[in-house]
């Protein structure tokens, strides 16, 4: 062979030969977003579960308390179900404006302790708030007449509540009425005294 002759060279090798295909691992990031996309997930089941048996319950309590109150307290109250439906109508926004004014003062970060203290303050106007609701949803008569069977005139039954008092829904709306009237009237005084008092 030649001196002058040039050696051949080898050729490349194929990419499949040079390079073995590795999985690319999922950045730091999109596991993080997958993590927080599963506790996303279980959170809104459980929220969904939460609710459905709100639901529930509050349906049962309708249909127990409810009906009881109707039947028995009602009928027993002075005024019998007008005196009662006008009590519970007023009761109603007394409740509410009790929840927001003790849960309005709660301050978790800066004073846990107070704070509990506030939420267990509220729980009466929460309890006659909730009183309130299930008084009013166990009166209401089914929409469609065909739904208004004998059930439906038993003791304590929507129906039952029409017929024995036909102007309930009336007078227990003027209470809820008048009681809220009240409520800001009361408010507005209140924040007037504070306004003149600071600009004094």
């Amino acid at each position: 062979m030649s001196g002058s002759a040039k050696p051949g060279r080898r050729k490349a090798a194929g990419a499949a030969l040079r390079y073995e295909h590795v999985r690319q691992r999922p950045s730091a990031w999109a596991q993080a977003r997958e993590k927080a996309s599963r506790r996303e997930s279980w959170g809104g089941c459980l929220v969904f579960l939460a609710v459905a048996a709100a639901i529930i319950g509050f349906a049962l309590t309708i249909m127990t308390l409810g009906t009881e109150l109707w039947g028995s307290a009602a009928p027993a109250w002075p005024g019998r179900g007008y005196g009662f439906a006008a009590v519970v109508g007023a009761a109603g926004p007394l409740g509410l404006a009790a929840v927001i004014a003790t849960l309005g003062r709660t301050r978790w970060k800066t004073n846990p302790l107070r704070s509990l203290g506030w939420v267990l303050a509220s729980l009466p106007g929460v309890a006659t708030s909730f009183v309130w609701v299930v008084v009013v949803f166990a009166g209401l008569r089914p929409k469609h007449r065909r739904d208004w069977d004998s059930g439906c005139y038993s003791r304590g039954k929507p129906c039952w509540v029409h017929v024995e008092y036909p102007w309930v829904w009336a007078v227990g709306l003027l209470s809820t009425v008048l009681a809220t009237a009240v409520l800001f009237t009361v408010l507005f005084r209140i924040d007037k005294a504070r306004r003149s008092t600071a600009a004094g």
